[in-house]
């Protein structure tokens, strides 16, 4: 049976009321409590009916392969149960948290694994991720196993270095393509983000480009079109996005006055940027009248124009991406009550 330890260092429960022991590696007995082993797990249950349909005195169930101190960390976890501190959980999982994983994975405590994986994936490092890995792995520990494929990834040079990838490369060749597949898959989804952010941006452009030219042709701004007073400067309104306004009143000061200007733009980028401008505007616009040139023209002519081309569906899905990055940037603008509450709070001093 081993020499029983005192149940004071543990600090589980009385011994005079066990009716089982538990032996660890190094033959070091623990008593317990048939019933409270019975209802944490069902493995430990079958093994208590086991030792009872024996008739034997003084059962006994023996843990090994981890160390004492880890087993006795499991029977607290069991007699705690799901409400066991948050505190002494923590330290418990610093110090055997792989082991605990282990335990509650071959017993089948689903509670105490989930802890465990969740304490474990904050504490995977570059030179332990593989071999945690393999752990995770065995245990059918889906969050572990994809936590450290992240750290592996992000971290891959010092992870090289380590003796579990060295381990891996040399007798287990699919965990080494699993993972290389990953950070494979993984580079390709972060080149694919960035092209969707660039995308996205070239959309925002455009949207603001258009709000740019509703404004210019509709209240004016500067030179190329109708406004109260003096010209607005960079200072001074109406035009909060100056930027984009001033480029825009470029291209049309040159669209008005180029030589080469022909249908569809002719020979001039510029005027050919400009056309396509003016056309995008007309594809967003739904008034019945509007001040922006060319906006009826191109309403009149764009369905013909996109059966000759072919290029009707591409540029719809043009227009479809403008018209989502206008909505965005509305919604972006949109105040929140804090700033509402703010701002109101401004003019009650101010007047």
């Amino acid at each position: 049976m081993g020499v029983p330890a005192n149940p004071n260092d543990f600090g589980l429960f009385c011994e005079a009321a066990a009716d089982f022991h538990i032996v660890t590696s190094g033959g070091r007995s623990i008593p317990a409590h048939s019933r409270v082993l019975a209802s944490a797990s069902p493995v430990l249950e079958k093994m208590i009916i086991k030792q009872c349909k024996k008739g034997r005195s003084g059962w006994a169930i023996q843990i090994s392969g981890v160390p004492c101190d880890a087993v006795v960390n499991f029977l607290r976890f069991l007699y705690a149960g799901e409400s066991c501190q948050p505190l002494e959980a923590v330290a418990a999982m610093e110090r055997h948290g792989v082991q605990l994983l282990v335990l509650s994975h071959a017993y089948r405590i689903r509670w105490l694994k989930r802890r465990c994986e969740t304490e474990i994936c904050g504490q995977v490092v570059p030179d332990d991720a593989v071999d945690v890995m393999k752990l995770a792995r065995l245990c059918d520990a889906p969050r572990l196993f994809r936590r450290c494929l992240g750290v592996v990834a992000k971290d891959f040079a010092n992870v090289q270095r380590s003796e579990g990838w060295r381990f891996v490369q040399t007798y287990d060749p699919r965990l080494e393509l699993e993972v290389l597949q990953f950070m494979e898959e993984r580079e390709q989804r972060r080149r694919r983000w960035r092209r969707e952010r660039v995308d996205q941006e070239v959309f925002m452009q455009l949207s603001e480009a258009m709000e740019c030219l509703e404004h210019i042709c509709t209240e004016g701004c500067t030179v190329v079109g109708p406004h109260d007073g003096e010209p607005p400067s960079k200072n001074r309104g109406p035009c909060i996005k100056f930027r984009t306004c001033e480029a825009l009143q470029f291209l049309i000061r040159h669209f008005a006055t180029c030589g080469k200007k022909l249908a569809g733009g002719g020979g001039c980028i510029q005027c050919k940027r400009m056309w396509q401008l003016f056309r995008l505007h007309s594809s967003l616009c739904d008034r019945a009248s509007c001040k922006v040139p060319l906006c009826r023209k191109f309403k009149i002519r764009m369905p013909e124009e996109g059966k000759m081309k072919g290029n009707e569906a591409t540029w719809r899905l043009l227009v479809k991406k403008v018209t989502v990055a206008r909505v965005m940037s509305s919604l972006d603008a949109r105040k929140t009550p804090e700033q509402i509450h703010k701002a109101w709070e401004r003019y009650r001093r101010r007047n």
